[in-house]
């Protein structure tokens, strides 16, 4: 009887992209399992890493700029630097507030009709609805798609 690893990633979309690359040929069963578990190990060290970085800023909830400090500050994450230097950092030095969103004065809620942008600790799905992000997002199983 084989035993049926429990994963948080779906197998069937890893193994779907390993075939996008033209020098992949047969997947072992084995090797999206493994790769889905490398990719759990990675966001977790990922988001502990920038809770620390929140927590020392005395915020409650992580947003971009605490990323961005974060794959700046640790060794580990600089395969990440380039992509995260195009983040803008808070204008004049202002800390971004709760919700995520720059705390000094701006746009307001006014502007084109439509989809909603994503701010900082925000997501915009597929249906245009906009949704918190949080660390306990990439703990629970159920926000993955299959």
């Amino acid at each position: 009887m084989k035993k049926k690893f429990k994963t948080r990633f779906p197998e069937a979309r890893i193994k779907k992209i390993m075939r996008l690359d033209d020098d992949v040929g047969k997947v072992a069963k084995a090797t999206p399992v493994l790769i889905s578990k490398a990719l759990e190990m990675f966001m977790k060290s990922l988001i502990d890493e920038c809770t620390k970085e929140t927590r020392s800023r005395n915020a409650k909830k992580i947003s971009v700029v605490h990323l961005k400090a974060t794959v700046l500050n640790t060794d580990k994450f600089d395969f990440l630097r380039e992509i995260v230097e195009k983040i803008q950092d808070p204008i004049n030095g202002e800390e971004y507030d709760e919700d995520g969103g720059n705390s000094g004065k701006g746009k307001g809620k006014g502007g084109k009709k439509g989809r909603p942008k994503s701010s900082a600790g925000q997501a915009v799905n597929s249906k245009g609805l906009t949704k918190e992000l949080s660390s306990d997002d990439i703990k629970n199983e159920d926000d993955f798609d299959n």
